[in-house]
């Protein structure tokens, strides 16, 4: 968009109408107007919108489909995240374990104020609000860890509230999952 704009902006600067009667000024002034006031600003939204929604539809909680999405639920506090994989009897603070490859539904509720849950490489970020349960999608492509962060202001302690995501491939994560499940 920029380089169009230069462009456009480029050609005005540097073009010579000569001799024009009033009707093809009038012509002119109307093809700017529709180019720069309708098309430009249509086309980069059509490009906006073509790019983001597939990538927004990424991070929403619909069924995969393949099947059920796992489900982690997060609870953040002043200023901590606990972790609890339902189905499985595992409880963790500060830290999420997931399979590669794999949609996860994090279910987000707060037992406080407002917090934000957000893991910039994996998904946006989204808010735990009291008495209110968020869900967002986190699927990772390849294994290693990744930093998260709070990030709405909570009180003293927010710079600190931090967890990280470690996304294993799928046969790692059962071996994780299982020695989890024996140290509780």
């Amino acid at each position: 968009m920029f380089v169009g704009l230069i462009a456009l902006w480029w050609q005005a600067m540097r073009r010579d109408p000569g001799e024009i009667s009033q009707e093809q000024v009038r012509r002119l002034q109307n093809r700017w107007i529709l180019a720069g006031g309708l098309a430009l600003p249509l086309g980069s939204i059509a490009l906006i919108l073509a790019l983001g929604i597939p990538a927004g539809r990424n991070m929403l909680p619909l069924p995969p489909a393949g099947g059920d999405a796992m489900v982690i639920e997060v609870k953040a506090y002043q200023w901590g995240w606990r972790v609890t994989y339902p189905d499985q009897d595992i409880e963790l603070t500060d830290e999420l374990h997931i399979p590669t490859d794999t949609p996860v539904d994090i279910h987000l509720t707060t037992a406080d104020v407002i917090h934000s849950f957000w893991v910039p490489r994996l998904a946006g970020k989204l808010d735990t609000i009291p008495g209110r349960t968020n869900v967002l999608r986190l699927e990772a492509s390849r294994p290693g860890e990744y930093r998260g962060q709070c990030a709405e202001f909570c009180g003293i302690g927010h710079a600190h509230m931090s967890f990280t995501v470690t996304a294993h491939p799928p046969e790692e994560y059962e071996k994780w999952r299982e020695k989890a499940q024996a140290d509780d």
